[in-house]
């Protein structure tokens, strides 16, 4: 395979724009928006994932990371994955068996929410990434929000918007990008009013269209994706408007990586690279996703002081497993691959949201109320069917061989169980402004849940053909925030919240149930948001600790039975901002550091509980950290760096293997041809530094080695 083939066409592709174009003249308009870069830092722009109340991240008492359309465009951002790596504190990666992995404030996987679109789909493995192009803004707030969002979120909730109509008359946009190992994208978008004549429009359309291939980094490793996004939006009358969306993805992957074995013998993981690009996996293995979205939004505007909206929405998708996935070195040298697994996921999820928003008067003081109720059913059935088939092959010559040829998972899918999980929630939110300057803000949220899962396997005393279970999750946040001046503000918070006893329902058996209560947490938060020097600069700063406690762990004096006993807590700070350094020059920055240990939790290793107290949790790095510099030389000319910085993490709980640290450099050039068109030529990971992005067990899921690319972006 050729690896580097998109670089003589980076180079050719730029120089006839370079030669046919010669520098154009901009208008003051464009000249003003390159200088007002885009910034993870916004601090006066309502937000979705912090409150209900249509709040700014100055108003919210929480850490808030905002990336909006041109941040993700300005950044190059492919996928949600590179658009939530950007942000503070921070780290995801994308392993088949993991969907969107994501480690933050200690906590991983289903600990830290991800939505779409403010919808809780309750399952990680319905969070693999999305192509960036139909995303409008994705959001993050740090800690707790189960009293927003529902069950779980300890860590945290991130909220994926998508592209919809807006009034606009008409927006054509497109993007053409490619770069090496075929990697490439094709894209448009057009924003469209219904009329002949638009000032008279009453129904705006939206279409929003990506491909992206890749023959992947990885040797056999191919994946094609498809994302479209339609939506209507029509005004019915002055005060009462809908929106009808509609969303389809495809993700196909042929041979997936599922992570490179490590050398033995070895505290420090290391892998051989000579055998970096080397694909253990079947030659006919899959992982395959169709996902469709369906919301109708209808938006009423009561009076000046009173809105109603309803959201209506239904999720359908079909997730397709066929893998060999376990790979070590053996004594000979030689890699023993062994774990053969076929899975289908067919999981729908059908809800209804009302949300009421007031403002008025409370005790001669100005406050905003937001009302809801919220109801959901989930229903998924699991076809799981593994095996434990393993084999020996020469790591410089072999056949990968076919997943049909493995016995025991090439007889097809069997349904193992069917899940239901219905849940209805009551929540309530409310801003009192006490003073000028000081302001509470309280949110309460109930809910029911009820899970029903059948067996269609072989029925046992920890697998009974049927069982039900319901829980009754209540949490909470209040917090003060205060004005120092209009320009600065300080908070303090406290959160709690409540988590699943499996971390999801979606797949739980009755071993992660049986009869275990919900887990708790609770986070004390303090920070400050300001701007500085005549708003050349804007920064926050946060302070925060989470506990985590009641989850399962084994019995301290018998392996074999589990308990709920486990504690965890997390102490970290986030800080992040950005600096207008010269009217050319801006630079944008965002740390964290987090010190993750369990206070209390065991595990069973060879029929004994081993106590792991101290310890810290697999996959969580201590320090994060981004930095971008941008210097634009004329209207026409601007060029940029970037770096970020992981932290080494550990793969078993017993933190004896661990994943070293990294850093990865990247740079862009970019030129506007006018002000319609700009052509972006990019590398990432400019060192070509090997790196894993996830550790666990004996394998190393290693990141993309150094990439070139080259994109047109167009603007009508």
């Amino acid at each position: 395979m050729i690896r580097n083939t998109s670089l003589v066409l980076l180079a050719s592709t730029c120089t006839v724009a370079w030669a046919d174009h010669s520098p154009v003249e901009l208008s003051a308009t464009t000249i003003d928006a390159e200088r007002a870069a885009p910034s993870g830092v916004q601090l006066d722009e309502p937000i979705r994932t912090g409150s209900k109340l249509g709040l700014t991240a100055r108003q919210t008492p929480a850490s808030v990371s905002v990336s909006d359309r041109r941040v993700i465009e300005e950044r190059g951002a492919k996928d949600t994955q590179d658009v939530i790596n950007a942000m503070t504190g921070v780290n995801a990666s994308a392993n088949p068996g993991y969907g969107g992995f994501v480690a933050y404030r200690g906590f991983t996987q289903n600990q830290v929410t991800q939505l779409y679109n403010g919808i809780n789909l309750g399952y990680s493995s319905a969070t693999r990434p999305v192509d960036a192009w139909v995303i409008d803004r994705v959001e993050l707030i740090g800690g707790p929000s189960s009293f927003l969002h529902g069950a779980g979120a300890v860590g945290g909730s991130i909220n994926y918007i998508t592209k919809l109509a807006s009034r606009d008359e008409q927006i054509i946009d497109g993007r053409i990008r490619y770069g090496s190992f075929d990697d490439s994208e094709v894209a448009f978008g057009i924003n469209q009013a219904l009329a002949s004549n638009p000032a008279d429009a009453h129904h705006f359309l939206r279409l929003d269209f990506s491909r992206g291939h890749s023959n992947g980094y990885i040797d056999r490793n191919e994946r094609d994706t498809d994302s479209l996004a339609i939506s209507l939006l029509s005004d019915l009358n002055p005060n009462l408007t809908h929106t009808l969306a509609f969303e389809y993805q495809q993700d196909k992957e042929r041979s997936p990586y599922w992570g490179s074995p490590i050398l033995p013998g070895r505290s420090t993981m290391k892998i051989d690279n000579s055998r970096r690009f080397e694909n253990y996996n079947v030659a006919d293995g899959r992982y395959e996703q169709r996902v469709r979205w369906l919301r109708s939004i209808l938006d009423y505007q009561i009076s000046d002081s009173t809105s109603v909206q309803n959201t209506l929405y239904h999720y359908d998708a079909q997730r397709d497993y066929r893998n060999l996935e376990r790979y070590s070195y053996n004594a000979d040298g030689n890699v023993l691959r062994s774990s053969p697994y076929l899975q289908r996921h067919e999981q729908t999820v059908l809800g209804d949201r009302i949300e009421l928003r007031h403002d008025n008067s409370l005790f001669g003081l100005a406050s905003q109320w937001a009302v809801g109720l919220d109801y959901s059913r989930m229903r998924q059935d699991l076809y799981p069917t593994s095996g434990s088939w393993s084999d020996v092959v020469d790591p410089d010559h072999f056949d990968p061989g076919s997943f049909e040829d493995i016995p025991g998972v090439n007889a097809g899918l069997t349904k193992q169980r069917h899940h239901q999980v219905t849940n209805r929630a009551l929540f309530a939110e409310n801003r009192l402004q006490l003073t000028d300057r000081l302001a509470l803000l309280t949110g309460l949220r109930y809910d029911y849940l009820d899970m029903q899962v059948t067996n269609y396997g072989a029925v046992t005393p920890t697998s009974p053909a049927y069982f039900e279970r319901r829980w009754e999750p209540l949490s909470g946040r209040i917090g003060l925030t205060y004005e120092l001046t209009p320009s600065a503000s300080v908070y303090v918070q406290y959160s709690t919240a409540a988590d699943l006893p499996a971390g999801s329902l979606a797949g739980a058996t009755y071993s992660n149930v049986g009869l275990f209560d919900l887990s708790k947490g609770e986070q004390w938060e303090a920070g400050s948001k300001f701007d500085f020097l005549d708003g050349r600069g804007a920064a926050t700063v946060a302070l925060y600790q989470i506990v985590r406690k009641d989850f399962a762990v084994r019995d301290s004096s018998n392996p074999n039975l589990t308990v709920q006993a486990g504690q965890q807590t997390s102490r970290g700070i986030e800080l992040s901002g950005r600096f207008q350094v010269t009217p050319k020059l801006l630079a944008e920055a965002n740390y964290a550091y987090v010190d993750a240990q369990y206070d209390e939790f065991n595990e069973a290793v060879n029929g004994v509980s081993v106590s792991r107290k101290g310890n810290a949790p697999v996959n969580v790095p201590a320090n994060v950290a981004n930095l971008w510099l941008t210097y634009s030389f004329s209207p026409a000319w601007s060029a940029g760096v970037d770096g970020r910085y992981v932290d080494s993490v550990y793969a078993d709980n017993a933190n004896t293997l661990k994943a070293p640290a990294y850093t990865l450099f990247g740079a862009f050039a970019r030129y506007r041809l006018d002000e319609h068109t700009a052509i972006t030529a990019r590398v990432r990971n400019l060192t070509d530094e090997v790196y894993a992005k996830q550790a666990y067990g004996l394998q190393y899921y290693m990141g993309a080695p150094r990439t070139f690319e080259v994109a047109m972006d167009m603007r009508f």
